[in-house]
């Protein structure tokens, strides 16, 4: 007779073997090697190879396979622990999977371990998963973390939870992290999660050296959270996170001041209405986003002091509401009624009303927004701007023109105005140096980052009357018609910020933030993460000490510096200045490469010049060869990136008679001009570009244009002067050799007159236009010059 507790241990190891052959069995069932098809011996980029191809043919759009889906998750997990070097020496030493990858629901639920060459089923010991397959998405590396969460911090606040592998005490907070991240995520607060041990330099940067951790970053500032793991707890330290007064409370003793004071503040104003006491996270969350833009209040139906306010604007107490005012308090520009609001709605009615109708340039960003960069020619964007003050004398031609903006709502026009007093150096660029004495109007359409600019401005001032109405209406017409009619152009400095803080509130802000962090450290005794900043503190503190100590006890003599060479170091600094400016090479920081035309190089730069290639050929003298390398060095430099363009440079006093025999060749010059040889060679074309072909024998002409003044002038020449001022803006209208004879002849004239009094300024400034003829010419909208030859350098009529 056998006994009962034989026969329970002889019935206990069938069922042991069985259970470890089924855990044997799943082992190896889920080995990435056999799933991606290499070796174990194989290299990273023959793993590489294998996934790429795999995740083509398996992926669920491409492949109608019902287990389509199973077998890419597969694929990509198998991928993440071969492409790791740590998870795949953790496989092939123990066969430990990473906690991350679940291939199928049985391996979620029973995860493997390894320990002395046994298999154990996870759940027997009760240690559930510490990481869910759902959080790998909020998973944070240390690049992806400098380049998009901490700028994106500045738009929206983020909790961060900072785990490790086998974090028991991870465990017990999971089911509260996952009810906090699915309240908060949908509000657009950003979640990540930061693994110990994979990146601990992220950890390190973060400042959390334990685990589990709850951080929250704001701005760029890092916040640790310490109070128990409850969800109100960390709903609370989200909204502690954000600024104080981002919503302003509006009753009906303040809300016509609150929504007057959009001149002022340069924003639009934005009342929500609902009917809770206090503001709501999604609010305040909303208002931290756009906080640049739009300024908030908060409206409270069941508070009696607003009911005067509801009564005015006819609210309706069942869902909540949103109201838009821009430049008029008493009709909101837009309103939004919906019952269960939620983010999505708000960010697109907020961004479709960031502006007001005509907006105060106040700083950069705000002039780049409002007048973006032309990119394409669909996507023209013309700035009308109003040169104006801040008197009450100007209040009638700002009104009229906010009214003419109100009428004249295109997509391709944006109006705004500036005060001449706090945008000076804006308006002397647009203004050609010259102070406005009335209002002016300019249109404008900017063409670079850098500044550039294509503008025209309004003749006769602007005083808001019918007549000056009519007359920019015309000409905004014309310009939709015909983009050329913007014929001046100017590059235009940074705009000055009149919103920026002073200095002194700036760092009252930052010692305030620092004075925050060191209580926090001390409350909580992080004495790790306090001692950077205890370290600047005792530092600053040993040399300030140090230094009063040393000049308390040094003697009075010993005070007094010598400066025994003064003369000898400054005439040494004028030797090296004189002779950087007879240097003939541009400026290291603009260097092009710039070569001469001569006898050797003239066959290989032009007459045999590749196909789609273009040699842009500057002429100058012995005399301007200096200031002339150097400016064109300059304007050419930002196309020179431009595999088919080519610089040279072509010496005028050793090649005199090619510039005319050049002209003489020309089909066009040849039926148009009838002066004689003579004439053409007696021209100065000192400071002229040409873009020539040498393949389809053509060339484009940049003829200079003098700008600059000769300081040396005589009170008797004055009226000289500003004649040829005025021909001179007379021809910036067109730099291309196309013109008429008469505009030639003229420009000829002008040339040879200001070549006897030329001055390093003036051949300085005969280049200042050709950074835009190099735009046309990439444009490929310069007209262009046939010849039936090139004429040799040696060629004498």
């Amino acid at each position: 007779m056998t006994a009962p507790g034989a026969s329970r241990g002889a019935r206990t190891r069938p069922a042991l073997l069985a259970i470890f052959l089924l855990v044997l069995s799943a082992a190896s069932e889920y080995d990435p090697y056999r799933i991606l098809g290499v070796s174990r011996t194989a290299s990273q980029t023959e793993i590489k190879r294998a996934y790429k191809n795999l995740a083509k043919e398996w992926h669920p759009d491409k492949n109608k396979d019902p287990n389509a889906e199973d077998m890419f998750i597969k694929i990509s997990k198998s991928y993440e622990i071969l492409s790791n070097e740590e998870r795949r020496s953790n496989f092939d030493r123990y066969g430990q999977m990473d906690e991350s990858q679940p291939f199928s629901q049985s391996q979620h639920r029973a995860s493997r371990g390894f320990h002395n060459g046994f298999y154990f089923d996870e759940s027997f010991f009760h240690f559930p998963r510490s990481r869910d397959f759902a959080d790998s998405k909020y998973l944070l590396h240390h690049a992806q973390f400098n380049t998009n969460v901490l700028p994106d911090s500045h738009k929206r606040p983020y909790l961060i939870k900072v785990t490790s592998e086998w974090c028991f005490a991870c465990i017990h907070i999971e089911p509260v992290w996952k009810e906090a991240v699915q309240e908060l995520e949908p509000l657009g607060v950003g979640i990540g999660i930061v693994d110990l041990g994979s990146e601990r330099r992220l950890a390190n940067q973060l400042g959390a050296h334990r685990a589990p951790s709850i951080i929250g970053l704001v701005n760029g500032r890092v916040t640790f959270f310490h109070q128990a793991v409850v969800r109100e707890h960390l709903r609370r330290f989200v909204e502690d996170l954000l600024p104080q007064r981002l919503v302003e409370k509006i009753t009906d003793d303040n809300y016509l001041r609150y929504l007057s004071s959009w001149q002022t503040e340069n924003k639009p104003s934005l009342v929500m209405i609902d009917q809770v006491p206090l503001v709501p996270l999604l609010y305040k969350l909303t208002a931290f986003a756009f906080r640049d833009y739009v300024r908030f209040g908060y409206v409270d139906q069941g508070d009696k002091q607003s009911s005067q306010l509801l009564w005015k604007f006819n609210i309706n107490t069942y869902a909540p509401v949103m109201l838009l005012f821009k430049e008029d308090a008493e009709r909101p520009a837009d309103i939004i009624q919906a019952r269960g609001m939620k983010r999505q709605i708000m960010d697109e009615f907020v961004s479709n009303n960031k502006f007001l109708q005509v907006p105060r340039l106040v700083n950069q960003q705000l002039f780049d927004e409002l007048c973006p960069v032309k990119q394409f020619h669909r996507r023209r964007k013309y700035c009308v701007l109003l040169i104006t003050g801040e008197d009450q004398t100007f209040l009638q031609g700002n009104r009229a023109f906010l009214d003419f903006a109100s009428a004249n709502k295109k997509d391709v026009l944006r109006f705004a105005y500036v005060y001449q007093r706090h945008q000076q150096p804006l308006c002397l660029a647009l203004l050609h140096n010259q102070a406005a004495l009335s209002p002016k109007v300019v249109i404008l359409e900017r063409r670079s980052q850098a500044g550039k600019v294509l503008y025209r401005s309004e003749s006769g001032g602007w005083n808001g009357s019918e007549e000056d109405k009519y007359r920019l209406h015309e000409q905004l017409e014309l310009l939709q018609k015909d983009p050329t009619y913007l014929s001046s152009d100017a590059t235009l400095p940074e705009l000055n910020n009149e919103m920026a803080p002073m200095f002194i509130i700036q760092w009252i802000n930052a010692a305030h933030g620092y004075v925050l962090q060191v209580y926090d450290d001390l409350l909580y005794s992080n004495w790790r993460e306090m001692m950077p900043i205890l370290s600047l503190i005792f530092s600053a503190l040993f040399i300030l000490f140090g230094t009063v100590i040393i000049q308390a006890f040094s003697e009075p003599g010993e005070s007094k510096t010598r400066n025994p060479k003064p003369k000898e170091q400054s005439q040494t600094e004028d030797d090296a200045s004189s002779r950087a400016s007879t240097s003939s090479r541009p400026p290291k920081k603009d260097f092009v490469e710039v070569t001469e035309l001569t006898d050797v190089t003239y066959t290989s730069n032009l007459v045999k010049l590749r196909p789609g290639h273009i040699n842009v050929v500057l002429v100058l003298t012995d005399a301007s060869k200096t200031a002339l390398l150097r400016k064109f060095a300059k304007e050419v430099f930002s196309f020179s990136g431009t595999q088919s363009l080519h610089f040279s440079f072509l010496n005028a006093d050793k090649h005199r008679r090619w510039m005319p025999s050049l002209l003489h060749l020309t089909a066009e010059a040849m039926q148009n001009e009838g002066n004689s040889d003579e004439d053409e060679e007696a021209s100065d074309y000192n400071g002229h570009v040409l873009a020539l072909n040498g393949y389809k024998k053509y060339f484009c002409l940049f003829r200079p244009v003098f700008t600059g003044e000769d300081p040396s002038d005589s009170s008797s020449e004055t009226s000289f002067s500003s004649d040829s001022r005025r021909k001179s803006r007379s021809r910036s209208r067109s730099v291309s050799y196309s013109r008429s004879r008469s505009h030639s002849r003229e420009d000829g004239a002008v040339s040879k007159r200001g070549s006897s009094r030329a001055t390093s300024i003036e051949v300085h400034h005969k280049l200042d236009r050709l950074g835009l003829w190099m735009e046309r010419l990439t444009e490929g909208t310069l007209p262009r010059l046939r010849v039936l030859a090139w004429p040799p350098l040696d060629e004498t009529t």
